[in-house]
């Protein structure tokens, strides 16, 4: 439930209105206007009668929100939230992000090499999985801490704040302290332990939508993690899974207008995850920013045969700057920066 009150409502009765919903076990958010002031309730409002609380003079108008999630919710929150990384912002009409790198990190010289080289192919964020969630148990699972740390040096040589994915809540610390942007990969979107978990760190964190999930169930994960205080939330379409196979996964590029429509959150695509095949990522980069995205997730290898993970979805570095190069022409074409 949304309710406005009207322009010069005394402190004293806002927090009277808080206090009374606040006993009756609902959780209240207060976002203060120019001109007026809106509180969202979160919890059970079926008990709460509409006459009963624009019976209040200072009351200007009450809304029933019939989506499940509130704090994500367009309707309680208006203007796009941008999201501000070490001074590179992701969201509104900020210039849209690029994040790329290897899919797993591969060692201090080989992250740093390839930081040097998405930067100058276009990019402003550094991404490398330090810790991996891979289908078999036998496959590459990352280098772990040494990887975080190889991100690091990578971020020294070249200022590029670093994405990384976190799988388990005994690493939450180590990624407090050194990633700038916590990834929260597909297979983890559900878990709303985890989730609770990042809801109380003080990073932006990436979404990522599950690998057979509708778009209200993604955006519910993130209203896990702005329940628990965080809302800097970037939401990530790489694909979900249906019954076509000529691709590793079903790019659902219309995710992009409904997410912005139904939230204020950011949303990103990543086409290498989608198609998971270096031929179709410059196409659905492309499609991407014509749709509206606020940023792309592109994996890159300077030597793809050899990749520890992944190797078939990564562009190399001269592909990826042409493909950078196209984007920014569709960027322009719509009216955003690149």
């Amino acid at each position: 439930m949304i309710i406005s009150t009207k322009k010069g409502t005394p402190q004293a009765e806002l927090d009277r209105i808080i206090d009374s919903f606040e006993k009756q076990g609902l959780s209240v958010t207060l976002i203060r206007g120019t001109d007026y002031n809106v509180f969202g309730l979160v919890g059970d409002t079926t008990k709460i009668a509409e006459k009963d609380v624009l019976a209040n003079p200072w009351v200007e108008n009450v809304t029933r929100v019939s989506a499940p999630y509130k704090r994500a919710n367009r309707l309680f929150h208006p203007e796009d939230t941008i999201i501000d990384v070490n001074g590179t912002k992701i969201g509104g009409q900020s210039p849209i992000a690029v994040m790329a790198g290897p899919c797993s990190v591969e060692g201090e010289e080989h992250m740093i090499k390839m930081a040097k080289l998405v930067k100058a192919g276009g990019a402003n964020f550094l991404r490398g999985g330090a810790y991996k969630p891979r289908t078999s148990p036998y496959s590459f699972q990352g280098l772990g801490t040494e990887g975080i740390l190889d991100l690091v040096k990578a971020r020294e040589a070249t200022g590029l704040p670093i994405v990384s994915e976190l799988m388990d809540e005994a690493h939450i610390d180590e990624f407090e302290e050194y990633v700038d942007v916590v990834q929260i990969g597909a297979r983890n979107m559900q878990n709303f332990q985890l989730l609770k978990a990042v809801g109380k760190m003080h990073k932006p964190v990436l979404l990522k939508r599950g690998l057979a999930n509708t778009i209200e169930e993604w955006i519910m994960s993130a209203e896990y993690i702005m329940a628990g205080g965080n809302e800097n939330v970037i939401l990530c379409e790489r694909g979900i899974r249906t019954f076509e196979r000529a691709t590793r996964n079903t790019l659902d590029l219309s995710a992009v207008p409904v997410v912005k429509e139904k939230t204020h959150l950011p949303i990103i695509v990543d086409p290498s995850h989608a198609t998971g095949d270096y031929k179709y990522v410059e196409s659905m980069a492309i499609a991407a920013v014509a749709a509206g995205a606020d940023g792309l997730e592109i994996e890159v290898h300077d030597n793809p045969q050899c990749a520890w993970s992944d190797g078939a979805q990564c562009l190399k570095p001269d592909k990826f700057a042409e493909t950078i190069a196209m984007c920014r022409k569709v960027a322009a074409a719509i009216g955003r920066e690149m």
